[in-house]
């Protein structure tokens, strides 16, 4: 597996169904970010703006803090979270909605979905790069697509949530690939930057949204999971060499 921000994490499940020279108009002030809340899949953030066009496209540009970084509400402002360098104990890659004034906006992995915070470009803090990957899910088609620079690379059937808890809608991220430290339903799990909206938790998670295998194939096709989209092996494999912070449309 490779690429910039692949890692596998061998880990417990947590998922919720088992370059040009910046404008730095406004630098970020030092502050203490130890009694703010971490930027992760396990936490809800408050006073943090939503994704303002969860449809639209991304161009693939990732970042990577070096170290934790205070998350605002808009450029400058007063730092409200903290965006850790690691998320499940691999590294941290979020990608780049937009920027301005020497911030990023970038989508965050915490509760509620889509949430959305302004983190500095300043004091070489951050690692960018660009991930030629998109990865699509059709919840309605149930379909899965991976396209790198454009063109299709694949596309598989799949199961997605069922009517009582579905497969969250909108832009999210690849958040990590976790290999289960102990015999499960599937080798490897890519969890997303989003959780069930029905649930709170899920087998001891926190209800994260993720990607993985499942033995009995009659499932594809069908809305039968709790959130969580099943895939095919060849498409669990495809999924575990894309870079982390790569770009997941869920459409209905």
């Amino acid at each position: 597996m490779a690429g910039f921000g692949v890692a596998v994490v061998y880990a417990a499940l947590v998922s919720g169904c088992g370059g040009g020279q910046q404008e730095r108009t406004r630098p970020a002030a030092a502050v203490d970010l130890a009694g703010l809340p971490q930027a992760t899949t396990f936490t809800t953030l408050r006073g943090l703006p939503r994704d303002p066009a969860p449809a639209a496209p991304v161009d693939g540009t990732v970042v990577h803090p070096t170290t934790a970084l205070p998350v605002a509400a808009e450029p400058g402002g007063r730092p409200v979270a903290a965006l850790p360098d690691k998320q499940l104990d691999g590294p941290t890659w979020v990608p780049v909605l937009e920027t301005r004034q020497g911030w990023h906006r970038v989508m965050l992995p915490s509760k509620p979905n889509q949430t959305t915070g302004w983190i500095p470009q300043d004091g070489g803090r951050l690692t960018t790069a660009r991930t030629p990957y998109q990865v699509k899910v059709e919840v309605g088609a149930r379909r899965l697509t991976i396209v790198r620079d454009g063109r299709k690379v694949g596309a598989w059937t799949v199961a997605v949530g069922a009517e009582k808890t579905p497969t969250p809608v909108g832009r999210t991220f690849v958040l990590a690939l976790l290999k289960p430290t102990k015999p499960t339903f599937s080798p490897l799990v890519v969890p997303v930057g989003a959780h069930s909206e029905t649930l709170d938790t899920f087998g001891g998670g926190p209800g994260t949204v993720a990607f993985h295998g499942w033995k009995d194939e009659s499932v594809f096709g069908k809305a039968v999971t709790h959130g969580c989209i099943r895939v095919p092996a060849d498409a669990l494999e495809r999924l575990s060499e894309i870079p982390l912070g790569t770009p997941v449309h869920v459409t209905a």
